[in-house]
């Protein structure tokens, strides 16, 4: 009874995928849909099992609603297929929100799967944007992690890790009046100093800062028109003066050192750079920059006030568009390609942030990672020392607190 009821079951559904697939414009390939549907809802299914789902979809991408209801259709029956029946959210046991999205080259496909009190799990394929028929592949073989490591109700402008083993153990903490040093001790954040930032300018409203390790001496700071430097003995102090010199862009070893002047009375850099990306030594006024190592150079990216990314390889400068926000940089794994883009999304219609890993496939940005999701605005993203993670800073729109996370990268799902 139970085979007959299954059989039963499938042959339905496959006449519902064969109306589905016989209904898509003459340019697609049925297959081009079918196989990552196919795909995708065996991913879902590995995660919720059989029985009452609430399925929701969402589409980012430049596919028409015809093709967008099609593929929500194929997917629907593909999960039916496989035990799972479509209910209301109040009535499942589990609930998954599945976005369909593309890069210049692929489809992607992403589940977020909600169930109980868990973290959600996200499962995802891709396939090829053209219209000659493919298989899908997976793409996105990276993970984001975001590590808390301190909140506060001052705007915080930058953290840095000064000592860890496992988990960091000792950190520091800029924001427009001080720099604080914490420590762990029994599961806890203890102060341990707080050194004042001496100043006689005023700030600007939308106040940026950097903190970067030194090696004669703990820490410098950078900020618009100041820069600090901690002494060498104890007790520790900051020395600080007017400065217009540049802020470093990078720290990671193996990558180009470029220097970019910052406009003391504004958010960006002017777009003067010391020494130069190959023979170019101005750029467009940019927000943040970020370097990917290539033979023989390093192609550039910076987040241009003009809404742009603009690539730079020292001798072209060339803007794209891409829905990226203002704040970018590059971290150095071993996952993929060894170097990844950490990027900022440009979305207006919501009130909280998400950052995203990406590769530059020559010169296209290909997604590796699912986007990572914030609770509020992102004020700061800046790459850490050890070049293969990133601080990123946020504005809880609930609690109104400034939080700063470790974004970690993993390789694979």
């Amino acid at each position: 009874m139970f085979y007959t009821i299954l059989n039963s079951v499938r042959l339905k559904a496959s006449f519902l995928i064969l109306l589905l697939c016989c209904a898509l414009p003459n340019t697609i390939a049925a297959s081009d849909w079918r196989a990552p549907a196919q795909q995708l809802a065996r991913k879902i299914v590995a995660v919720t099992g059989p029985g009452a789902v609430a399925v929701t979809f969402e589409n980012r991408s430049s596919l028409p609603k015809k093709d967008f209801d099609a593929i929500s259709g194929a997917l629907r029956v593909e999960l039916e297929s496989l035990g799972v029946h479509s209910v209301a959210p109040e009535q499942a046991a589990a609930s998954v929100e599945v976005s369909l999205s593309e890069n210049p080259r692929l489809n992607v496909w992403v589940a977020k799967i909600h169930q109980g009190t868990a973290d959600p799990t996200v499962v995802m394929v891709s396939a090829p944007r053209d219209d000659e028929p493919g298989l899908a592949h997976e793409a996105l073989s990276i993970s984001l992690r975001k590590i808390p490591l301190w909140a506060q109700e001052d705007r915080i402008l930058d953290v840095a890790v000064l000592e860890e083993d496992s988990i960091p153990k000792h950190i520091a903490v800029l924001d427009a009046a001080k720099v604080a040093t914490y420590r762990q001790k029994n599961g806890k954040w203890q102060l341990e100093e707080s050194l004042a930032i001496a100043h006689s300018r005023l700030w600007p409203r939308d106040l940026r800062g950097r903190l970067i390790l030194a090696k004669d001496h703990l820490f410098d700071v950078y900020l618009p028109g100041v820069f600090c430097r901690t002494t060498t003995s104890t007790p520790l102090m900051l020395n600080c003066r007017e400065s217009d010199d540049p802020w470093p862009l990078t720290s990671i070893s193996g990558v180009q050192t470029l220097g970019g002047f910052y406009a003391a009375s504004r958010n960006f850099f002017t777009g003067a750079l010391t020494p130069g990306v190959g023979k170019l030594t101005n750029v467009g006024k940019f927000y943040s920059g970020a370097a990917l190592p290539r033979g023989g150079y390093s192609l550039w990216l910076f987040a241009g006030t003009d809404g742009q990314i603009h690539l730079v390889d020292g001798i072209t400068e060339q803007p794209v568009k891409l829905n990226w926000g203002s704040d970018l940089v590059s971290v150095k794994t071993a996952c993929g390609a060894g170097w990844q883009v950490l990027a900022t999304a440009d979305d207006a219609d919501y009130s909280a942030d998400s950052v995203r890993a990406y590769e530059m496939a020559d010169r296209e940005p290909v997604p590796v990672s699912v986007p990572m999701d914030f609770s509020g605005e992102i004020t700061a993203l800046w790459a850490e020392a050890k070049g293969d993670s990133a601080i990123a800073v946020v504005r809880n729109r609930e609690t109104g607190e400034y939080e700063a996370f470790r974004l970690a990268v993993a390789c694979g799902q």
